[in-house]
């Protein structure tokens, strides 16, 4: 064993081998001219020719190749036989069972260069098994269109090469901000929001508070709280959620979106007067660092809110306030710098008057302006007597208030008072005596000095204020449109009614319509007689003109005329 040890430590070339093979084997073995062995068969080959010249035994020779001293005997055996030929592998330059013939190769590369070209190539295998009878997988096709010059005409992007972005040299520097929807207080509350903002640089928590779902309210709140704690960062990180930004189509498919950047949602807005950009993140992965803490939180401040017993929202943002130092204390890392970079609020900024909601209305000529069912009262100042016809911006803020402003100037409206149709309708659905309730309709007590309730106005169980929340709008009107698609596939009407199934209308139509014209009805005076719009009755005339003036038999209505034309189609699609 120590001899072959030292033999294939000479290292031997192929070429000494051959000779070796000619000299020692020559009249026991066929010498193979031109051969190529692979550098495996090259050590068999060597250790073969050892056992030959009875340097080592069969059984020392078959424990360095690897093999059973039986099968050892059996490569001698076929060596002298067939010589350096039976050390190579058996099915060396044989073409394997399932290769495709030369013709059908031929035949599919012809096929695509004249009858299918153009066709994608998982299309082109289809067509070949459905119409040709050539049964491949699509990627035997791909390798022989592919060695042929042939690509495939639909392109596909390719996969983006992702790398470890390395953190901010500063805190303060960038923010990333997301929400998690999460039964965070188990089964003993209600499933919440946890609006979380971690810093890149260091990856702690400058921030964070629960909420009963993502809006852009809390992420006001959100941005306030950082704000009072560290200062303004320069840029916030973000996903592509309608709080943060709108998108656009980037192509009629819609297959891409890009960001409107002309056209900034409320908290954009916000963002902008503050001076901190906006990243928007294409992808989870992209912004990991807030993903991952999500995974943390979710892990260790569910069990700590159970050990404490937290069973409500008011409860849960207190105990938040105490873990947030123990999260950064043991998950934050050092900055590349230490000094923070967050910018101080400046004495003219009034954080309250950005991060809120700012609305632009035209004063009325009674000096109110309408915002969300509410109609404010602006009252005349030292500067202005009248503010009609005036531009204002309309602010509400996180505490609920309502204010205006005009050209940089907060003013304070208060409550219009109710019109006179208003007035009446109250005052015919109160009961007499007191301000109660009628029919289980809760009436406002316009006495009363206590803010009014609002109704609740769907019966998803939401506050009477959900159409300001995208994502809840977004909901109800999915869910109409589902519910006007079952009215659709149930026979139901949807919309309008069409004229003509008014009782004798078109009786009425015809006599009315022959009335028209000089010395006779206006068309004015011919739509209040038919109890129609005017627009609706000039479509009904230039419907008739248009089928006279195609040749149609006078006998044929204009109103079934206006029928088969559908211009009373389904409102709603």
């Amino acid at each position: 064993m120590n001899r072959i040890s030292e033999a294939l430590q000479k290292g031997e070339g192929l070429v000494d081998i051959y000779i070796q093979v000619y000299v020692v084997v020559q009249g026991k073995c066929q010498y193979m001219k031109g051969l190529t062995l692979t550098t495996k068969e090259q050590t068999r080959l060597y250790i073969m020719n050892g056992v030959l010249e009875r340097q080592w035994a069969v059984a020392e020779a078959a424990q360095l190749l690897g093999v059973s001293e039986r099968h050892g005997w059996r490569l001698l055996a076929a060596y002298r036989k067939e010589g350096a030929a039976a050390l190579a592998h058996g099915n060396r330059d044989r073409l394997p069972s399932n290769v495709t013939p030369e013709a059908v190769q031929t035949q599919v590369v012809a096929l695509a260069r004249e009858r299918y070209q153009g066709v994608n190539h998982t299309h082109f295998t289809e067509l070949l098994a459905e119409r040709e009878g050539i049964s491949l997988s699509r990627s035997t096709v791909r390798r022989l269109l592919m060695r042929a010059g042939l690509p495939s005409t639909r392109h596909r992007q390719p996969p983006c090469h992702r790398y470890r972005r390395a953190r901010m040299p500063q805190e303060g520097m960038l923010i990333q901000v997301d929400g998690s929807h999460h039964r965070w207080l188990g089964e003993r509350g209600p499933w919440l929001t946890l609006l979380l903002a971690v810093d890149d640089a260091t990856g702690t928590v400058p921030y964070a508070l629960f909420r009963e779902q993502e809006d852009t309210k809390g992420y006001f709140h959100l941005m306030k709280g950082i704000i009072q704690q560290r200062g303004i960062p320069l840029a916030l990180y973000s996903d592509r959620y309608f709080v943060f930004c709108y998108s656009k189509p980037a192509n009629e498919t819609g297959e891409a979106s890009l960001i409107d950047r002309g056209k900034p949602t409320q908290f954009g807005r916000a963002m902008q007067e503050l001076g901190v950009m906006q990243v928007f993140a294409r992808s989870p992965e992209a912004k990991g660092r807030v993903e991952r803490a999500n995974g943390t939180f979710q892990d260790r401040l569910v069990a700590e809110l159970r050990l404490a017993g937290v069973s409500t929202i008011d409860d849960a943002n207190s105990f938040l306030e105490a873990f947030l130092p123990r999260f950064n204390e043991r998950f934050g890392v050092q900055a590349a710098q230490p000094e923070p970079i967050y910018r101080s609020v400046e004495p003219w900024l009034d954080i309250d008057a950005v991060l809120c909601f700012k609305e632009r209305r035209t004063v009325a000529k009674d000096n109110t302006v309408q915002y969300h069912r509410q109609t404010l009262q602006i009252f005349p100042g030292p500067d202005r007597r009248t503010y009609a016809r005036a531009h204002v911006e309309v602010q509400e803020r996180l505490d609920g208030q309502l204010l205006v402003c005009y050209q940089g100037k907060i003013l304070t409206p208060g409550e219009a008072p109710p019109l006179a149709d208003i007035l009446r309708a109250l005052a015919a659905a109160r009961p007499e005596g007191e301000p109660g309730t009628q029919m289980g309709i809760d009436m406002p007590d316009l006495t009363s000095e206590e803010p009014k309730a609002n109704k609740q106005r769907t019966g998803l169980g939401w506050e009477s204020e959900w159409y300001r929340d995208e994502s809840r709008k977004c909901m109800h009107r999915n869910l109409v449109r589902a519910g006007m698609e079952r009215a659709r596939q149930q026979g139901k009407r949807i919309g309008r009614p069409r004229v003509t199934e008014r009782h004798d209308f078109i009786q009425r139509f015809a006599a009315v319509a022959e009335r028209i014209g000089p010395g006779g009805l206006s068309r004015r005076q011919a739509a209040k007689e038919l109890d129609i719009g005017y627009a609706t009755l000039k479509r009904l005339l230039d419907t008739q003109a248009q089928w006279l003036g195609q040749g149609t038999s006078e006998s044929s209505s204009p109103v079934d005329a206006e029928y088969h034309c559908n211009e009373y189609a389904e409102v709603l699609q």
